[in-house]
């Protein structure tokens, strides 16, 4: 079974600074998800510059398909030993992972990332290898659903170094904290932002070395059919139902007609939730089997405009556009089922044209969640 897989980052800058010496980069190719977590030789702007050439340099080359050595071997050419202080120019950790969860982790001189599973940690089996003059940890292993994987520069495990010892950080205590508040139901973005807000406390809002978080989290592809309108043969009106009930995942019915149409077929009955109106969108209804069930155009238009905005925080709400694009916004493809229809009811006076051009409406949705990195396809009826 194929893999999802959800990235999410944060970073500190040591007080005093203005940038951060850690760089981070996620690159996602169509077989592969790339992550590379540098951490530069000091702090400030020489500090960024040289891990910002490591994370770029091996995250380009590993993208065009290079080997790990080849890519180790280029930064060793490119970022020397120090030979006053004998240490390297950047310090980095390197995880890929493919679509069917054969995963490696390659480390150097970065503090050992964290792997889990639930809330319980795994033991990674790391073996050391010299690659043109630099000893590496690597790791080969597979992931699954509700697998994790954090990195970690070393601000993060030596935050409150110095302070009183039930304040500090060290490898250990990082390790029992994340496996105590993994949840499958949380995003990786929010649990990287959690990490470093409490490193920040914990440094007392003084970060004594830049600090960064990567987060990787596996789980199942997440996937939504949205059928809008009904087909505009109605002989087909089974045909289309019976393949919104047999596709996996969410399903969302977009449309009054079509709601009363897929009732009808299904046999079931179809109801309002007045709750979940407003004095913009209409309320939403409901159908056994199918998980959420909206108005059409309206609808249609007011979640296109929460999506272009991003992820605002009002995307929890009751009414049916915000629901939507929240269910858009989590779903990694999308496939619209698209009746033909003519729509033989007039628009109410004041509505926009727009309404009444539902391909435009649609056109713009599978443009903006492809823009959004997500697959989309469609089908007409």
């Amino acid at each position: 079974m194929a893999i999802c897989v959800d990235t999410g980052t944060a970073r500190l800058t040591k007080a005093g600074e203005e940038i951060c010496g850690d760089t981070i980069e996620v690159i996602k190719t169509n077989t592969d998800h790339i992550v590379v977590v540098a951490d530069g030789l000091g702090s400030g702007v020489k500090a960024n510059i040289l891990s910002g050439l490591t994370a770029k340099t091996a995250g380009t080359m590993l993208k065009m398909g290079a080997r790990v050595d080849d890519v180790i071997e280029t930064l060793a050419q490119t970022l020397p030993i120090c030979k006053v202080r004998k240490l390297a120019y950047s310090t980095f950790t390197i995880f890929q992972v493919d679509r069917d969860g054969r995963a490696y982790l390659v480390e150097y001189e970065n503090p050992p990332a964290y792997a889990g599973r639930n809330n319980s940690l795994r033991s990674l089996e790391r073996k050391e290898r010299v690659i043109s003059g630099k000893v590496i940890r690597e790791c080969f292993f597979t992931v699954g659903e509700q697998d994790w994987l954090v990195m970690v520069t070393d601000g993060i495990t030596q935050a409150g170094l110095g302070r009183t010892l039930h304040m500090a950080w060290d490898q250990h205590r990082v390790g029992v904290y994340l496996a105590g508040t993994y949840s499958p139901a949380r995003s990786a973005a929010d649990w990287a932002g959690d990490i470093a807000r409490l490193c920040y406390r914990i440094y007392g809002e003084k970060p004594r070395d830049d600090a960064s978080v990567a987060v990787v989290k596996i789980r199942r592809p997440q996937h939504v059919t949205v059928l809008i309108g009904p087909p505009g043969n109605m002989d087909d009106d089974v045909v289309v139902v019976d393949k919104l009930m047999r596709s996996a995942g969410v399903k969302v019915v977009c449309g009054g007609t079509t709601g009363n149409m897929v009732a009808r077929v299904l046999g079931r009955e179809l109801s309002v939730d007045l709750t979940t109106g407003n004095d913009r969108v209409p309320p939403a209804g409901t159908i056994a089997g199918i998980d959420l069930v909206t108005e059409g155009a309206v609808t249609l238009v007011d979640a296109l405009e929460y999506l272009k905005k991003g992820k605002p925080a009002d995307l929890r709400g009751r009414d049916g556009a915000s629901r939507l694009a929240f269910i858009l916004l989590s779903a990694d493809s999308v496939h619209f089922i698209v009746g033909t229809a003519v729509n033989k009811a007039r628009p109410e006076p004041g509505v926009p044209a727009i309404f009444v051009y539902k391909q435009y409406i649609i056109s713009d949705l599978i443009r903006v969640l492809q823009g959004m990195g997500k697959n989309v396809t469609v089908e007409y009826h």
